[in-house]
């Protein structure tokens, strides 16, 4: 791809990128507590004496989280390692009792990986991984609620994250847009994370600096807890422009923690950054190394589902899908999962024109509904059923597209909607016969045309035939008994 530049006043700089995106883990309990972990709950009804680091409380770790860290690690063919250790990360949050968070600095459980993604002008890029660390969420501040305290609710206190830190190995908003995109449908393939960055289940922290093309790195900056794909994208386009401004002034850019203001679009600084020792990490004395078995890692291999690249393969080389189709059906587990429910009733021979389907008519009437896949009202045997009343001549495909708006009001079943509303598509060639030889009847002039050369006429006629059967007539039938009648 053309290479994505900041035009400054003295001349081309070059952004680079890193990203470190914070995964809550799918689990039902916390990742040193029995404490649930389900989204809404009224504020501090889900934590237990541990979260809120009540004396003589010892972590224990939850070994679903360690499970789905691991099997992450391995759907980014990443090096899992068997001997890893927490450490205590120490500063002062409010919303952390502990007054330190149970993290991994120098022997994280999951090391270096990488992620191929697509980019819009048909190039892949893959983009390193570094490491993969599980710690502890703090709780949540809440300076709303009052007008002179500030709230705390500790539901998220102890809730298990993937730190998912990624190399500097990006170079525009939309390969770290795209990067963002991938991982999040590789994690909701796995089942590790359940991706709802509106939720704040999956966030991530933007490193952006800039550089002259070629140079050394310049100073970055850190823009924390941002929660959508675009304003990741836009963190990246105002950070970087924000510093080559301040460069080409004369000023220096420093190394900083910010806060991205969607409202405003910008960032603004929050704090200076600390630096790894800062923390004070040191090993947890409370929690022993852990020590993975290869039984344990065996069963986390065996257990990873077939991957949106691997999936994507497959219905190109197996199903016959075009590429286009093929990404588009594979980038959401959720619409690749509905899409093989609608091919196990089908059989796999109609691969083609179910992909085709489900991208345009399917798609679009999602669309205008402003749902996903997941909530739609048609369940796939529903659109088996009509794609099979078309393939047997039940229906037109003028009938089909009304079946299926019917369908989606109503909830109901194709085969039902043909019956009570008379839909079925007619093939008796003497019915269809009658009509014509009123259509030509009266339209008489239209016919001499057509008979004297104008061949186009021949749409106008097939046009009234059907529009005199409501849509109901074979155009197969309409088309061959057509040109006989008009010789």
């Amino acid at each position: 791809m053309a290479d994505y530049r900041i035009q400054g006043a003295t001349g081309e700089w070059e952004v680079v990128i890193g990203l470190e995106v914070h995964a809550q883990v799918t689990s039902e309990a916390k990742l040193f507590s029995g404490a649930a972990t389900a989204f809404g709950a009224e504020p501090n009804t889900q934590v237990s004496l541990i979260d809120a680091a009540m004396p003589g409380m010892l972590p224990v770790p939850n070994v679903e989280c360690i499970r789905q860290a691991v099997r992450t690690g391995m759907a980014i063919d990443a090096k899992i390692n068997a001997w890893s250790r927490f450490d205590r990360k120490n500063y002062f949050y409010a919303d952390l009792p502990q007054g330190y968070q149970i993290s991994q600095l120098f022997h994280p459980l999951v090391g270096e990986g990488e992620i191929s993604v697509d980019l819009e002008d048909g190039t892949t890029k893959t983009i390193g991984i570094e490491r993969i660390h599980v710690e502890q969420d703090a709780g949540k501040l809440m300076h709303d609620q009052h007008p002179d305290y500030s709230y705390v609710d500790l539901n998220r206190s102890g809730v298990a994250l993937m730190e998912i830190v990624s190399k500097a190995d990006m170079r525009s908003p939309e390969e770290a847009g795209a990067y963002v995109r991938k991982l999040r449908s590789i994690l909701r393939y796995v089942g590790s994370c359940d991706g709802n960055m509106e939720q704040g289940s999956m966030r991530a922290d933007v490193n952006v600096s800039v550089r002259r093309p070629g140079a050394p790195f310049g100073t970055r900056t850190e823009t924390k807890n941002v929660n959508s794909v675009r304003f990741i994208m836009a963190v990246v386009e105002h950070e970087a422009r924000r510093q080559v401004d301040l460069i080409e002034e004369g000023g220096t850019v420093v190394q900083e923690t910010r806060l991205y203001d969607p409202d405003r679009g910008e960032t603004r600084s929050l704090r200076s950054k600390e630096d790894a020792h800062d923390y004070r990490y040191f090993p947890d004395p409370d929690l022993l190394p852990l020590e993975l078995s290869e039984d344990f890692l065996a069963e986390c291999r065996a257990s990873l589902p077939e991957l949106p690249d691997a999936k994507r393969a497959r219905y190109e080389s197996q199903l016959g899908l075009s590429a286009y189709n093929a990404a588009v059906l594979t980038a959401e587990v959720e619409t690749a999962r509905w899409f093989e429910a609608l091919l196990a009733e089908l059989g796999e021979d109609q691969a083609q024109r179910a992909s085709n389907w489900v991208i345009s008519d399917l798609f679009g009437a999602l669309n205008k509904l402003g749902k996903g896949i997941e909530d739609s009202p048609v369940s796939p045997s529903d659109a088996a059923q009509l794609l099979r009343l078309v393939a047997d001549g039940t229906l037109s495909g003028t009938l089909a597209k009304q079946v299926f708006e019917i369908m989606l009001e109503t909830g109901d079943a194709p085969d039902r909607i043909v019956e009570e509303r008379g839909l079925r598509q007619t093939s008796d060639t003497g019915a269809i016969e009658a009509v014509i030889a009123e259509v030509l009847a009266a339209n008489q002039d239209k016919v001499a045309e057509y008979r004297g050369g104008k061949d186009k006429l021949f749409g106008f006629f097939v046009g009234q035939t059907m529009k005199a059967m409501a849509g109901k007539a074979n155009p197969q039938v309409v088309n061959e008994l057509l040109k006989k009648a008009l010789g």
